[in-house]
Order: structure tokens, then C-alpha cells, then sequence
């Protein structure tokens, strides 16, 4: 059976080109980049080279890009990083109501700390109003953290506007872009951020690591001490091979961005309106329109969401139920309720996530496979149009 991926908001195969690049640092950069040798200063001149990728993609300097191990980590170092260095100033922070889990558990863990947090609503589409995060904002402030574009539901949020809003106010302004860097155009020169959160595996590159962006001059202080790596900002050393593995493959994604998002959106498009008339009763989530080119996200009353994932997979076609750092979960979606499903329905729903290697073909399988599925579910007949 010939496998179908559609789960690329969880993660994406690692592009061969990228593979390639780190086998040759694993063969040939065996160095520290600490260390003062050949050796090292090799290792070093890798790690410098793929900062400056990374920052020149996201329209940054290398000075203002710190390594990690992953968009979790840049997510605690942001908000545990400022709040920090900023807490004689306050305590306070903004946030949406439906960022990914490691935005909102690090917040609710400064909570148990004595943090103050809120978290300002979403409309139906899950678009936040900058107006809620203005009226959030108080005298204690230190930072607002709204995610780019949401990993379940798709939708892009406005941050330039929130952005221009926290300017306005003097708070510091986050924001994950995990689902977005090297899918959609990501300047951070004409964003209006402060920090920005980035990670190699949704882009084609190695999981285990990632980036945050931090614009020179925001106060932060280091989370992890040892030695002075990352202009003593994150202590460890440095994994040569999966820097260089990041920075391949967010130079590929950019160099095909112009191609690809256009293609994966009429596929997309294509895929919602086949569904739309061949399964009776289902509801889309996100924005029609302000969206990553990529998401599908459904849901389908009468069958539960896992049950469809484990039908498809049996069919050879893979999705989610949701965001994958949540698979196990009982409870439905926090973004679907945020959005104002009932929970019924939340619990019927399913992420399906394209990529560079989705054909019309693949598009079709799902077509037939996914309606039949539904209706047996269902415990029902279903009739396809030819």
C-alpha cells in the first residue's frame, strides 16, 4: 500500500538536500565550536554560516538569533527570558486563548509563580481583535505573546496590528511563528516583533531544533547557565550538523515559496470544496481566507475524531486529530472551544496538512476514502458524486 502523509504541521520529512548537508558536517566537522583548534574554528565557521541563513530568511541580523533546541524551547525562553529581565517593571502578560501548549503551560506555570495572565478571546474564525489586546494591556504589562498563524486551525492572526499596538504601549511583543517561517514571508524588520519563535522540523529540516529571534536591545536574561554560548543568552553546545540542517532547509523553503504556497492552495481549496459536497453536515474551522496555504481543519459530527485518524491510517492516508503535542488527550481541542464548538462536535475533528510532496492524486484517494469513512461510522450508506 503506497502511503499517503498528510500530518506536515506536526512535522516534515526531512528534505534529502538537508540530510545530505548534515552527513557531510557528521563525516567531515568532527570539532567543538568552542574549541580555538582547526577543528573548531571549522565547527564554528558552520554554525556562524547557518545563523547567518536563518537571520537572513526572517530579514534579521545573526547577532539577534539565538539557537535551541526546538520552537517548545524558543517559546519558554521568550516569555521566561523578558519577564525575568523585566520584573521589577511587572508581571503581567497577554496572550490568546489559542496558543499552542507551550506558550500557555509556560504561562500557567509563571501563574503558580505569581504571574498575572490574560487571555483574550478569538471570534469563530480564530482571529484575535487587536482592539481585546490593547484593552488587556495595564500598567504592569511586560509582554504579549500571539502566535503568527495557528498549528490546528490555520488561521493567520493580524500581528502587525497587535504588534504596532504594543509598540504604542512599550510591551514587548512574541509571537510563534513555527507554523509560518519559510511558508509564508516572515520580515521581522517590518513586523513589528520583538521576539519570534521558529523550528526547523516544520520547514523540512531536523527536529530538535529550533530559533528564537531576539531584536537587538530587548531586555532578556539566560535561562540556562554553563558555558557562554549564544552571546551567553543559551548554554550548551551547539549541534553543528542540525544548524547547518536548519539553515539548508529554510534557504530551500524560501527559494520555493513562491511555487509552492500558491500550489499547495489550490489543493487545499479543492480538497475543502470536495469534502464539503461529498460529507454531509461538516464543518470547516479557520479563516476562509486568512490562512496557511497548507490546513485543512474539519470536523464531522457522529465520529470522533481518533476514529477517523485510525480509519485513515488503516486506509494509508496519515492526518491528526489535532496538534500532535496533544495526541492522547481526552479532552476536545482548546482551540476548537476557543472558537466556540461545542464539545460534541470538537471531539469530531481532523487536521489535514499538505506538503511539497502532495499530489492531485493524493487529493483524490482522500476524496473517495474519507466520505466512506465517515458514513460507516456513521452507520450509514453514502453515495459519492461522480
Amino acid at each position: 500500500m503506497r502511503r499517503i502523509y498528510l500530518d506536515h504541521a506536526a512535522t516534515t520529512p526531512v528534505d534529502p538536500r538537508v540530510a545530505e548537508a548534515m552527513a557531510a558536517v557528521y563525516r567531515e566537522a568532527p570539532g567543538n565550536p568552542s574549541s580555538i583548534h582547526a577543528e573548531g574554528r571549522q565547527a564554528r565557521a558552520l554554525v556562524d554560516g547557518a545563523r547567518e541563513r536563518v537571520a537572513l530568511a526572517i530579514g534579521a541580523d545573526p547577532a539577534e538569533i539565538v539557537f535551541t533546541s526546538g520552537g517548545t524551547e524558543a517559546d519558554n525562553l521568550a516569555i521566561r527570558g523578558t519577564l525575568r529581565a523585566l520584573s521589577a517593571k511587572g508581571e503581567h502578560v497577554v496572550a490568546s486563548a489559542i496558543e499552542h501548549h507551550a506558550v500557555l503551560d509556560t504561562l500557567h506555570e509563571l501563574e503558580r509563580d505569581g504571574a498575572h495572565v490574560t487571555l483574550v478571546p478569538v471570534d469563530r474564525d480564530g482571529l484575535v481583535e487587536p482592539e481585546d489586546v490593547r484593552r488587556a494591556i495595564t500598567s504592569r504589562t511586560v509582554l504579549v505573546s500571539v502566535m503568527h498563524a495557528n498549528n490546528e486551525i490555520g488561521t493567520v492572526e493580524p500581528i502587525a496590528e497587535i504588534g504596532a499596538i504594543c509598540r504604542e504601549r512599550g510591551v514587548l511583543f512574541h509571537s510563534d511563528a513555527v507554523q509560518t517561517v519559510g511558508a509564508l514571508p516572515v520580515d521581522v524588520r517590518a513586523l513589528p516583533v520583538d521576539l519570534l519563535s521558529l523550528n526547523a522540523h516544520k520547514f523540512y529540516g531536523p527536529k530538535g531544533v529550533g530559533a528564537l529571534y531576539v531584536r537587538e536591545g530587548t531586555p532578556f536574561v539566560r535561562l540556562q547557565a554553563g558555558g557562554g554560548q549564544e552571546r551567553d543568552r543559551r548554554a550548551g553546545t551547539e549541534n553543528v550538523a542540525g544548524l547547518v540542517g536548519m539553515g539548508a532547509a529554510l534557504d530551500l523553503a524560501v527559494a520555493g515559496r513562491a511555487g509552492e504556497s500558491p500550489r499547495l492552495a489550490a489543493l487545499r481549496d479543492r480538497l475543502v470544496a470536495g469534502l464539503r459536497e461529498r460529507v454531509e453536515g461538516v464543518v470547516f474551522n479557520g479563516h476562509a481566507t486568512r490562512r496557511l496555504p497548507n490546513n485543512v481543519s474539519l470536523c464531522v459530527r457522529g465520529a470522533s475524531g481518533e476514529s477517523l485518524v485510525v480509519a485513515l491510517d488503516l486506509a494509508g492516508i496519515a492526518v491528526s486529530s489535532g496538534a500532535a503535542c496533544t495526541t492522547g488527550s481526552l479532552e476536545p481541542s482548546h482551540v476548537l472551544l476557543a472558537i466556540g464548538l461545542d464539545r460534541e462536535l470538537a471531539q469530531g475533528s481532523l487536521r489535514i496538512t499538505l506538503g511539497r510532496a502532495t499530489t492531485d492524486a493524493d487529493v483524490d484517494v482522500v476524496l473517495d476514502e474519507l466520505p466512506r469513512i465517515v458514513a460507516r461510522l456513521r452507520g450509514s450508506s453514502v453515495t459519492v458524486p461522480a
